[in-house]
This record gives C-alpha cells, sequence and structure tokens, in this order.
C-alpha cells in the first residue's frame, strides 16, 4: 500500500524532442507524451506531473496569459501540474555562457523569459514548485582550451541569470552532465557552483548522467571508480556512490530519476553523454530504488526534502519504445519504489 505522498512522481516532455528530427527520429508530438503520461497507472497511483522543456513545436517561450490558461486547462484536465523548467539557452536564439558578450547577453535573455513563462503558469495555478534548469551551452573541449577564465565566464553568466532569477522567485539549477563544459565533471561542477556564489543556484542530478562522473568521461582525473571497477562489485560501487553525493547533495536542488549501463550515447544533434535505459533494463547499472537514496538522505540516512517532486528522464530512447503504453507503466512503477523507500506524507 502506498502511504507516502511526497516527492510527487513527474514524467518529462523533453525525451520526444532531445535527439529527435534531422538525422535520427520524427519529433514525439506533445500531445502524445500528455496522453501516455496520464494513462500511466501503478496500483492505482498516476504521475502527478511534468517537467518541461520549452523547444519548439511543444512550446512557445513567448507564453501569452491566454496562452497559458489554455495550458492549464489543458493539463487539469489530465490531473497533472508542471515542475521545472528547462530554458532554451543554446544558439541560436540563446549562447554559450562563457561565449562573446552578445552571446552570453542571449543566454540571460532566454532565462528571462523562462522565469517570465514560469510566472504564467503559477499565476493559471498549474505550477506549484520546481525550478529553472540551465547548463553552459558548451561542449568540454572548447571549456578545456583556458578552463580558469572559461569556468570564470560561465560564472558570471550563470550570476546574471541568478540576479534575473531571484527577481522572479526562481531557482537555477545547473545541470550535471558529462557532455557540458565546466560541469562535465563533479569537481568542475562544483568549482562552478561555487564561483557563482549567489543563493539560488544549485545542482540537478539525473542517475543516469552522474553516474557517469564516476567513470571519469571527460574528465579522467576526477574519476572515482578504480580504473579496473568491476561492475559486479556492488561495495566499491556504493562507496563511490556515497562519495559522488556527500560532495555534490548539498548542492542539489532539483532530481531525476534514471537507468544508465555504463555507457555514453548521442543521437541526433545531441552530444554523447549518459546513456539513458529503460527502467527494466537487464544492463542496468544501478539499482533505482536503493540508490536514489544517497541524493534524497543525508549522511546519516535522514530524508534531506530538499525538492517537493522528482522527475523521470529517458532522452534518446527510440520512437517504437516511447509509444508503448508499458513503457510508461515500468517507469511509473519504478518511481513509486523510490517514494516507498525515500519518501513522506504530508497535507497537500
Amino acid at each position: 500500500m502506498q502511504t507516502n505522498n511526497y516527492p510527487k512522481l513527474h514524467n518529462a516532455t523533453w525525451p520526444g524532442i532531445v535527439g529527435k528530427g534531422p538525422g535520427s527520429e520524427p519529433v514525439i508530438s506533445l500531445d502524445t507524451l500528455l496522453e501516455l503520461t496520464a494513462a500511466a497507472s501503478v496500483n492505482g497511483v498516476k504521475f502527478d506531473g511534468i517537467d518541461i522543456g520549452l523547444f519548439e513545436p511543444h512550446f512557445q517561450i513567448d507564453l501569452t496569459d491566454e496562452g497559458a490558461k489554455k495550458l492549464a486547462d489543458r493539463l487539469s484536465a489530465l490531473n497533472l501540474v508542471v515542475g521545472s523548467l528547462v530554458a532554451p539557452i543554446w544558439p541560436p536564439a540563446g549562447g554559450s555562457a562563457m561565449g562573446s558578450r552578445e552571446e552570453r547577453a542571449s543566454f540571460v535573455a532566454q532565462v528571462r523569459k523562462t522565469c517570465e513563462f514560469g510566472k504564467k503558469l503559477r499565476a493559471a495555478g498549474i505550477r506549484p514548485y520546481g525550478v529553472i534548469r540551465i547548463d553552459s551551452a558548451v561542449n568540454p573541449e572548447t571549456w578545456l582550451k583556458d578552463p580558469v577564465n572559461n569556468t570564470r565566464l560561465i560564472a558570471e553568466t550563470f550570476r546574471e541569470a541568478c540576479d534575473v532569477a531571484a527577481g522572479y522567485g526562481e531557482k537555477l539549477a545547473a545541470e550535471g552532465e558529462i557532455c557540458w563544459g565546466g560541469m562535465h565533471s563533479w569537481r568542475a561542477m562544483i568549482d562552478t557552483l561555487e564561483a557563482v556564489n549567489r543563493p539560488n543556484i544549485g545542482f540537478q542530478a539525473d542517475m543516469a548522467h552522474t553516474l557517469l562522473y564516476l567513470l571519469g568521461y571527460n574528465s579522467p582525473e576526477d574519476r572515482i571508480l578504480p580504473a579496473d571497477f568491476d561492475w559486479k562489485d556492488r561495495e566499491t560501487l556504493r562507496q563511490g556512490l556515497k562519495t559522488l553525493t556527500h560532495a555534490l547533495r548539498p548542492w542539489t536542488i532539483d532530481f531525476h530519476v534514471a537507468q544508465n549501463d555504463g555507457t555514453v550515447h548521442g543521437t541526433g544533434s545531441h552530444d554523447k553523454t549518459g546513456r539513458h535505459c529503460l527502467a527494466t533494463d537487464p544492463n542496468g547499472r544501478l539499482n533505482i530504488a536503493e540508490d536514489a537514496g544517497y541524493w534524497l538522505r543525508d549522511d546519516n540516512g535522514q530524508l534531506t526534502k530538499a525538492f517537493k517532486h522528482i522527475c523521470w528522464d529517458g532522452c534518446m530512447f527510440p520512437n517504437e519504445v516511447m509509444a508503448q503504453q508499458k513503457t510508461w507503466n515500468d517507469i511509473l512503477a519504478s518511481m513509486v519504489k523510490v517514494r516507498e523507500a525515500h519518501g513522506w506524507s504530508q497535507a497537500d
């Protein structure tokens, strides 16, 4: 019997777009994703909401009040709310956080538009919690040409974005993913966050991506697991996860449940990053329910309750897989297990 009602359980819309398009598979429509999310059910438990990437053709970032109301009505009819938003800070509309003055200004402008979008959703009564997710919008190879100055520029851009977000009561979560310069390793991520030095900046942890931090992809010097690590050695993996989460958990304000098989993957225009696997993938290296606890509990095993919802991320799954209702039922079942193990109950 399900007794916990927090954290709330969310699906994401961006897997219908990320890695799709030219050179890959067609984009999956927002309507299809919403229908599959709303239809998912595990012993009467449903998804509580969605996290959304503000990408065309799903969304227009310049949302009108009327558009916000229509979206709110649409989601309310499906018993879904909105949580975190992904700001579209990449070119051509945005720009590299360590790029030219014009590029960095475009980055901040996209964060402002995302804050406006979020404000309208709150006013429409459809967004009770969540943060705004960002990254550096540049690859590690470019960052590595001048790490010190490039981290300084990223921090300056993030500070400007934080100041904008603070005016809307928003927090920004920097995505921990190996394909983003200045956040491609756990040490680089902490260096960047410390350099930003704003109270409304934090870390967005994705279980599939952060697993690659342990292996030192794109940053061998920051590897935590030994070079000869054997995936059958579960105890060494546990210790590695403890080391990683001890360092990053205090910064974590947004969390994605996910599975990974220990490899990298990329499709379409998306760079190679931690491969998202199905929740039931026999090659998955994570014990999802147990390993989520390293992020959701502190070093003493106490719940942090640092965020009110968690989200599933399954980017770059084949369309054929994403079209099956069983896929989303299995995903929801894994998230329910996470909440049963590491959740809490409180009045809504």
